[in-house]
């Protein structure tokens, strides 16, 4: 092992983006926390405040692939900037917002940088560092995802709830302004390299176990986020559980997905088939449990946690599995793809439980939500073979 240290030049841009991570994430995430007050404010239903959470969802799905075709010839520094200056646009344009309309018009365009961060994070995370530390680069991208899953969107609720969801927006506007000032300053001026192509795709549409695995993660993530999109009025309303509590309880969901990463990095490469239908069947378990457990507020936390642990779980091992069934030269086109098909689940998750919240009572979304995770399991379990043929063992 190289004990070689990384160089100041290294950390700072580096930091830059973990702490960017950190922001796109969060502000993913802050609508499902706020859900009841953004609703209550801008005098819709909470079906409808959901559907912010389904439009930036499917703005993602839809634009990943084409702005990364638009912008990739852009030089990678004038890019990164340029997506975190819309990205506090569109926090900015959150906080004026007058009504419902203009309110979805600053989270598409919030979710339009959300496109193009996330195509570019871990490749320049990567470039701004030596070879021997690439490992350790990828690690503090996802450490700053994984500390928004924790911390973010329970501090973003707490904020909203002492001065109002539209200074959680402000927050993270100020954040990100700063952010943008500072890799200004420090991001080095790296080459273009490559123009992203799509001529990998008939390739990719040919790969059968490709294909299930994406199958697989749109039914997941619809499952997940017809019942996580109102987790919070969940929690409120059926589990009665006070504002304190409801914010400890999200911050444990978020928290427990660190185990689930421990998890995936002790068992995954022993017992991948089996690992992956657990994450599956321990979803479609907390999801079965959600409405009993809500009797007792120790109950359904504990359900959140195994939820937590197993929503990391599945997202990083699934991540991985897209990778391994790919050719090197074509696994940032699939994983561009996977984050879609993510998107596109968590789109139609929220809007399938709007609609059950409204004609048949959120006090079902978990039974709703385990519909699709049981077909996912299903299809994991008989169709997803347990071996990888063609393993891209080279990544």
């Amino acid at each position: 092992m190289n004990d070689e240290k990384m160089t100041t030049r290294e950390w700072l841009p580096l930091i830059g983006l973990t702490v960017s991570a950190f922001l796109v994430n969060t502000s993913e995430f802050i609508p499902v926390g706020l859900l009841t007050d953004i609703a209550k404010s801008l005098g819709v239903t909470e079906a409808k405040a959901g559907i912010l959470i389904t439009g930036y969802s499917w703005t993602v799905t839809l634009l990943s692939l084409p702005l990364m075709l638009v912008f990739s010839r852009m030089k990678p520094r004038k890019l990164l900037l340029l997506t975190l200056f819309v990205f506090s646009l569109g926090q900015f344009l959150s906080v004026i917002a007058p009504g419902y309309a203009f309110l979805m018009i600053a989270r598409i365009c919030v979710a339009s940088s959300h496109c193009i961060f996330w195509s570019i994070a871990s490749p320049l995370a990567v470039r701004v560092v030596s070879r021997k530390h690439r490992s350790l680069a990828l690690s503090a991208i996802v450490t700053g995802t994984s500390i928004a899953m924790v911390a973010g969107m329970p501090l973003g609720r707490l904020i909203g709830l002492q001065i109002g969801w539209r200074m959680t927006f402000m927050c993270v506007a100020s954040v990100a302004v700063l952010t943008l000032v500072y890799l200004t300053a420090v991001f080095p001026d790296l080459s273009s390299g490559a123009a992203f192509s799509v001529k990998n795709m008939p390739e990719l549409l040919r790969n059968r176990r490709l294909m299930l695995i994406y199958v697989i993660c749109a039914l997941w993530a619809t499952a997940y986020y017809t019942g996580y999109g109102y987790i919070e009025p969940f929690l409120r309303r059926v589990a009665n559980l006070p504002d304190g509590t409801v914010t400890i309880v999200l911050m444990l969901f978020g928290g427990a997905g660190l185990v689930g990463s421990m998890l995936f990095y002790r068992f995954y490469d022993f017992h991948r088939h089996a690992f992956l239908c657990s994450t599956l069947a321990l979803i479609s378990a907390a999801l079965l449990l959600l409405r009993v457990s809500a009797s007792g507020a120790a109950t359904v936390t504990g359900v959140c946690i195994a939820w937590g642990i197993a929503v990391l779980a599945f997202n990083v091992s699934f991540q991985s599995e897209v990778i391994s069934c790919v050719k090197t030269s074509a696994a940032s086109v699939a994983t561009a793809v996977f984050s879609s098909v993510i998107n596109l689940g968590i789109g139609a998750g929220t809007l399938f439980g709007g609609i059950v919240c409204t004609n048949a009572g959120i006090g079902i979304i978990g039974y709703a939500g385990s519909f699709f995770s049981v077909a996912a399991l299903i299809i994991c379990f008989f169709f997803l073979s347990a071996t990888v043929p063609g393993e891209n063992t080279e990544h």
